[in-house]
């Protein structure tokens, strides 16, 4: 096991070379910081010149990247144009969002593998085109029309909850966020959950646990669904840094500061240094997450070993 995560590490490595490269390059090199920081009113040109030696944008492009990930290693990750660092900018920002991600997850993972067990135990009755047709409707509608719809029933028609969230943005308030944001992968989960039920409940191991006189639930629980989990499991791994950066939709609605909000505003006024910054550290997000439902294969599938 050690072998193998060390191996995984040295693997990372390239990725995370090779995807911040292609941001950097992305953000800075098809467009123009220093005419973005001015605005609509041309910059003079000796300080526009001025400007570009301070950010180092007078170089190559490929010297501009080795100066920015030298300076990511000493936890610099530069300064927004309204003159507020990036990391201050992370520090009130990943918070928020992690906590919006832990919400919609956990209702990803019990809703959605519950419906998935409960339909693929029941596989072509009523419940099960029931479960099915609803994830299709939930797949099918655009993430801002339900927020908006949700938003508008629970927090302006009804009251039940605040319609924006609050800047501390405590768990109780994101509740309904996270259920907007969890509802087409909890959608996903639904269906690959019924489908690796329906085929795992005729799989010889489970008839063998029933021929020994086990109690349903934990030929279910023990056998059934641990053995069936592996491809939810990746897909929920996956998902963890889709949510995290994919949030921008559901955080405009709710008026959520987090890391899709902060996302939104460097892209709308082109402020690379927090467009590059925050997607650096999602992919970084992205990389562990993958390690992690690796790791996790062997716990649900002790068949599963790492040379």
């Amino acid at each position: 096991m050690g072998r193998y995560v060390i191996r995984r590490l040295l693997q990372m490595i390239p990725v995370f070379i090779g995807s911040t490269f292609l941001i950097f390059f992305m953000v800075y090199a098809l467009g123009d910081p220093v005419a973005a920081l001015f605005g609509d009113k041309a910059p003079d040109p000796a300080t526009a010149a001025r400007i570009r030696k301070d950010l180092y944008l007078d170089q190559p492009l490929w010297k501009q990247y080795l100066h920015y990930m030298g300076q990511i290693f000493q936890g610099d990750f530069g300064t927004a144009f309204n003159g507020q660092s990036v990391t201050s900018l992370m520090a009130t920002a990943f918070p928020v969002t992690l906590r919006l991600t832990i919400v919609a997850i956990v209702i990803e993972v019990v809703v959605g593998i519950t419906l998935g067990v409960v339909s693929g135990l029941r596989r072509g009755r009523s419940v099960d085109s029931g479960v099915l047709v609803l994830t299709l409707i939930v797949i099918s509608v655009p993430t801002f029309v339900t927020g908006y719809l949700l938003q508008y029933l629970f927090g302006v028609k009804w009251g039940w909850v605040r319609p924006t969230v609050s800047p501390d943005a405590p768990f109780g308030e994101l509740i309904l966020p996270g259920i907007v944001l969890a509802l087409v992968s909890l959608a996903y989960v639904t269906r690959l959950s019924r489908t690796s039920i329906a085929e795992n409940v005729k799989a010889d191991y489970v008839r063998t646990a029933v021929a020994k006189g086990l109690p349903r639930r934990r030929v279910v629980t023990r056998h059934l669904l641990r053995n069936s989990l592996i491809p939810v499991v990746t897909f929920i791994g996956t998902d963890i840094g889709a949510l995290m950066g994919g949030a921008i939709v559901t955080e405009r609605i709710f008026n959520i500061h987090g890391v899709g909000y902060q996302l939104y505003q460097g892209i709308l006024r082109n402020n690379a240094p927090t467009v590059v910054g925050f997607v650096t550290i999602l992919v970084i997000v992205f990389l562990v997450a993958n390690l992690l439902v690796d790791l996790l294969y062997a716990v649900l599938d002790p068949r599963i070993r790492y040379a």
